[in-house]
């Protein structure tokens, strides 16, 4: 069934006294009687991966003969036990022969009885390393046809087989393991050629170093991988400061004489042998590099204890002596790094030392300038240290190295003193040109007096004044204005360069404080002020003074115009001391005003303003703004010749409809001098509107009429006489000429007639306008044309 097997990896089979094996041979599991010459059973194959399954059928048959013929043997030989087990087998590795070399025997009892041939099978015979071993068949001698590497292969594990000449197989198949021994053809080998470890200096005896490592590929457990570690040699020569331990390789200190200062580093030749170290055990040696780490056991010491130098008073920021040490430790480590300290001398805080990073050395500074009149001499004291803790045990000496500095202090001539840096001096503004005054001092610190010493001016922004050159003192040049932009707060600086005989110098400020003097008048910042006619019928005006405020408000704020119309038009009224409120009378027309007011200070002191008043139509202030060049355009708005001629024409065509319209009335009447009774179909009217709405009735002769309020009744009084609107504009004409066309306010509307306002109804004579009537009216106003707000006259 050996075909079978390469495709099925499950098999079941019916009968349990029968199984199959590795190879697809079947065979028995116990002894099985065949009482009538034959039997059957069934073999299941199963692939688990392609799902395929086979179903195999075994029927066997014994012929009578042969079965009497094993009946018969049997008891003739009646054995007791039969010999098919393991024989133990070994070979050396890279045995040299010769070859083939005989390992061993395999043998079956059942030979006796029948013609036995055997095989074998497993790797070193049909799987690599192929032919390795091979079988005699008749006798069962097993030989191996060359040498095996133990490292390659620890042992061979092939199956026997003992079959008789038919292919019966009368034993099981027989596991025969050859195990190779093993040879000391391997040298331990160490897992680095060079190690690098560190100690430090110092280190107790015992301390560890580190720690080497081998590897031997010959057979673990035996004497060919004990391994034996040791040093061979050590450089520099003795004394020995180190062992290894033998077996685990770990290397410590015998010493603790390790001086990184004397010997920095340490070489030592090492060995591993196997065979526990015996003289015929191979070894391999390698190299162990041991760096002696520094530690902090030298103290940094003042190569000289006593210092002298020298600074100059009045000198601060400057370098005046380097201070250097020795150190034994490690170079640029914190072991060698010094740290100084002035330990005494520096109560004033003088002086201050640091430490130059790159030559360790000490740098003292002056940070604070010395006095020769005060001390000629400075002895410190310094210190020195190292930025790591110094490890040794404490001894008499102190751990930190002293050395003593005298600075001598040099007297030089200081030049004078602007003390203080800034001084001031009063001086009433509007003073007279050639007014001289105090001005700036300076003093010699030395005499503490001001003689010999000159003076310069150096800055003076408006060119004010003059500095004197002997004595300091200052002379008006030029008028003095407190309110002027180079002033702050009411001082005026200028700056004055001080001198000595040898041209040393100080600078200082010399504030020149300004007496205020009435000499501004108020006036009001904000001269464009915008009245919003729906919401508010007046405007804040403020009013500023430069002066003091001794010399300013509370103001007085008046109209300053010879203008009537001005003064009949708006008034002022007082806010408080700076404020003071501006409202308009007469309901005036959108367009913008020119309003003088005159600004009085508590002193009598004034200016006169002229102010740019907008009347505009609008909601805030902010919405005129951006419509307040349009308005303005629209208000002054004047008719040219061509469009005066245009109406004079429209006018004479309006007449001519007009005479032709009275004289026929006139016919009707008989010649009366009264007009019709429906004065109301022909008066001139005029809509706001552009085009008729729903406001508007039309009369016979094309005319229109207004409509009053939202009813559209007209009111009439007993003679015809005015027409009036509700929420609209209309042009009524009356008879005389002295009537002017004016605004009058009502509730919420304007409402225009050629009347002054008197409320109520227009009464007009209640006898009839003739044409010359008629002409006299309108011929004075043929070459006007008002447009005001919103509301049109048209002809």
């Amino acid at each position: 069934m050996k075909d079978c097997l390469k495709s099925a990896n499950v098999i079941h089979l019916s009968d349990p006294d029968f199984q199959v094996l590795e190879d697809g041979s079947v065979y028995t599991t116990n002894s099985v009687v065949l009482s009538s010459g034959q039997r059957s059973f069934t073999i299941w194959l199963f692939n688990a991966e392609s799902q395929e399954e086979r179903e195999l059928s075994v029927h066997l048959e014994v012929p009578a003969e042969v079965l009497n013929k094993r009946l018969h043997a049997e008891k003739v030989l009646s054995r007791t036990k039969r010999r098919w087990a393991p024989i133990p087998c070994s070979m050396l590795e890279n045995s040299l022969g010769p070859f083939p070399l005989f390992l061993q025997q395999i043998q079956s009892d059942t030979a006796q009885n029948y013609t036995i041939y055997y095989s074998i099978r497993g790797p070193g015979v049909d799987r690599d390393p192929l032919n390795l071993f091979y079988v005699e068949r008749d006798t069962g001698n097993l030989y191996c046809t060359g040498p095996v590497d133990r490292e390659q292969y620890e042992s061979f594990q092939l199956t026997a087989f003992a079959t008789t000449p038919d292919g019966y197989t009368p034993e099981y198949p027989l596991t025969l393991l050859i195990k190779i021994e093993d040879e000391n053809d391997n040298h331990p080998i160490f897992t680095k050629t060079v190690y690098s470890f560190t100690v430090l200096e110092n280190s107790a005896v015992g301390s560890v170093v580190g720690e080497v490592c081998a590897t031997d590929n010959d057979e673990p457990g035996t004497l060919h991988t004990e391994l034996r570690y040791s040093i061979l040699e050590q450089s520099p020569s003795p004394p020995t400061l180190f062992t290894m331990h033998p077996t685990t390789g770990v290397i410590t200190t015998t010493s603790s004489q390790l001086d990184r200062e004397l010997i920095e580093k340490y070489q030592l030749k090492i060995k591993v042998q196997d065979m526990r170290g015996q003289y015929f055990g191979l070894q391999t040696t390698a190299t162990c590099i041991i760096t002696v780490g520094d530690v902090n056991d030298n103290m940094p010491t003042f190569t000289r204890s006593v210092y002298v130098t020298s600074v100059e008073e009045n000198t601060v920021d400057v370098e005046i002596l380097r201070l250097t040490v020795q150190d034994k430790d490690l170079v640029n480590s914190p072991n060698w790094k010094a740290n100084y300290n002035i330990l005494k001398g520096n109560e004033n805080g003088n002086f201050k030392i640091v430490t130059d990073p790159k030559t360790n050395e000490g740098i003292l500074c002056v940070v604070k300038s010395l006095d020769y009149e005060v001390q000629q001499q400075v002895t410190l004291q310094i210190g020195v240290v190292n930025e790591a803790p110094y490890t040794r045990e404490a001894s008499s000496r102190s751990p930190t190295s002293t050395a003593t500095v005298t600075v001598t202090v040099k007297n030089l001539d200081k030049g004078p003193e602007c003390i203080p840096p800034a001084q001031t001096v009063r001086i009433r503004e509007n003073v007279p040109a050639g007014t001289r005054n105090d001005g700036y001092k300076a003093y010699d610190p030395e005499t503490k007096s001001s003689s010999g010493i000159r003076y310069r001016k150096l800055s003076d922004p408006r060119g004010w004044v003059n500095v004197n050159e002997d004595s300091g003192s200052i002379t008006i040049s030029r008028t003095l204005d407190r309110e002027a932009e180079t002033v702050r707060n009411g001082i005026y600086n200028i700056t004055v360069l001080a001198l000595d005989a040898d041209g040393k110098s100080c600078t200082g400020t010399l504030g020149i404080i300004l007496e205020d003097v009435n000499d501004n008048g108020p006036f009001i910042p904000k001269q464009t002020v915008v009245i919003c006619k729906p919401t508010m019928s007046s405007a804040e005006i403020v009013a500023v003074d430069p002066d003091e405020p001794v010399n300013g408000p509370p103001f007085d704020f008046s109209l300053e115009s010879s203008d009537s119309e001005v003064r009949r038009m708006w008034r002022l009224t007082r806010i408080n001391d700076t404020a003071a409120r501006l409202s308009y009378q007469n309901d005036p027309s959108f367009g913008s005003y020119i309003v003088p007011v005159r600004v009085t200070d508590r002193l009598g002191l004034s200016s006169v303003t002229s102010l740019n008043v907008i009347v505009c139509d609008c909601i805030t202030e902010s919405d005129c703004t951006t419509r307040s060049g349009e308005r303005a355009g629209y208000a002054d708005v004047r008719l040219g010749p061509w469009a005066i001629l245009a109406i004079l024409l429209g006018i004479a065509l309006l007449f001519c409809i007009l005479f032709t319209l009275v004289c026929s009335v006139s016919q009707a009447t008989k010649q009366q001098k009264i007009l019709p009774d429906d004065i109301a179909q022909q008066n001139l009217i005029v809509s706001n509107t552009e085009a008729p709405g729903d406001d508007k009735i039309y009369s016979a002769n094309g005319f229109t009429t207004q409509a009053v309020g939202a009813s559209g009744q007209a009111a009439f009084g007993p003679s015809g006489a005015g027409v009036k609107s509700g929420g609209q504009e209309t042009i009524e004409m009356v008879k005389g000429g002295h009537q002017t066309l004016e605004s009058c306010r009502g509730a919420g509307y304007h409402h225009h007639t050629l009347d002054p306002c008197r409320g109520g109804l227009v009464e007009v004579d209640s006898y009839r306008h003739t044409y010359s009537e008629w002409h006299n009216f309108t011929q004075p106003r043929l070459g006007e044309e008002t447009i005001r707000g919103h509301t049109l006259i048209k002809y």
